[in-house]
């Protein structure tokens, strides 16, 4: 309990981890109150017009489309039509009064192809890409850990056994591994999401954990744990296990981090969500489409959040590494 009360007072110190925790949590309560429908529970509703531009571009928007409707159109011979501007003014009236008046013209942040806004769906993203960061990272913490545990803890037969299976998981391409299992899985949906990146990110977390279980086994305590009959399982968890949570912790950060930023590659790629889904990487996939129209907003609200969360959890983990390390107590 003292090492967990010394580690709170070392991170407080550090202000930069203090303030990318505040970012963290302010990230975690924004996809907690989506979850609920406290928030962005309409996302997937058409309420403007199709690229419907965003709040602070009104005013440019309206300056090229005046000066589009007061500029005289010729015909291929050169000569002007003399009805062009009331043509424009009557089709800018109808359009305003059939279109906008159901649908808004402008959005805080804009809209995308089919009129959604653009600010509740990143919010809305917010909620399923960290869902899948803590998900999948939860997954391999888990299978990291026992893994390690075991083969650190019992070594010979069992130890070559994960071993073994840690050599196959690696001398894959992460990449390429990720789509076979994605391929394999096929169905997607965030569940698909999750094994995908669980059930192949826990080779890092086995290898600490398992370098731990070996430093640790033939300590003064675990042999004293030994010697009045406490069980392997016990000695395993009970008492090797606290010991080395810091390093658990810290890798289950750094995994957090690693799997938003994997489903973002994944549902760029097509295996991410489904389409009734949104997140950041979906959103990031209707990018190029909508940029070589000159339609920007949507990408800059995905890579805006995704870049301060992901920005925010890496400093987090640096400060929180700091502060748990046994070595600077």
């Amino acid at each position: 309990m003292n090492l967990w009360l010394l580690a709170g007072r070392r991170f407080l110190r550090d202000w930069v981890g203090v303030a990318s925790a505040v970012v963290v949590l302010a990230f975690i309560a924004l996809a907690g109150a989506s979850a609920l429908g406290w928030i962005a529970r309409d996302w997937s509703e058409e309420v403007a017009v199709s690229y419907a531009a965003p709040s602070f571009l009104a005013r440019e928007v309206r300056e090229v489309e005046r000066e589009a409707a007061s500029s005289v159109p010729q015909d291929d011979y050169g000569i002007a039509d003399p009805l062009a501007a009331e043509l424009a003014e009557i089709r800018s009236r109808l359009t305003d009064g059939a279109v906008a008046g159901a649908k808004a013209s402008v959005l805080a942040f804009g809209a995308d192809k089919w009129g959604r806004d653009v600010l509740k769906k990143a919010i809305k993203g917010t909620q399923t890409s960290l869902l899948v960061g803590f998900a999948a990272a939860g997954l391999a913490t888990l299978l990291g850990t026992l893994f390690g545990a075991l083969a650190g803890y019992y070594g010979r037969w069992v130890d070559d056994f994960f071993n073994w299976l840690y050599s196959v998981f690696t001398s894959i391409p992460y990449l390429l591994l990720v789509l076979a299992v994605a391929a394999v899985l096929g169905q997607k949906g965030i569940l698909t999401v999750v094994l995908i990146l669980g059930l192949t990110g826990w080779t890092g977390i086995f290898r600490l954990v398992r370098a731990e279980y070996l430093k640790h086994r033939v300590r003064e305590y675990v042999l004293a744990a030994d010697a009045v009959g406490a069980s392997d399982l016990r000695r395993m968890f009970a008492h090797i296990l606290p010991n080395v949570s810091h390093v658990v912790l810290v890798q289950l950060s750094l995994h957090v981090v690693l799997f938003i930023k994997s489903e973002v590659i994944l549902s760029f790629l097509g295996f991410g969500v489904g389409v009734d889904t949104v997140s950041w990487g979906s959103m990031l996939a209707e990018a190029p489409s909508e940029l070589i129209l000159g339609m920007w907003w949507q990408i800059a609200a995905a890579t805006s959040a995704m870049a301060l969360a992901v920005t925010a959890f890496s400093l987090f983990t640096d400060a929180a590494r700091d502060a748990l390390d046994p070595r600077l107590q």
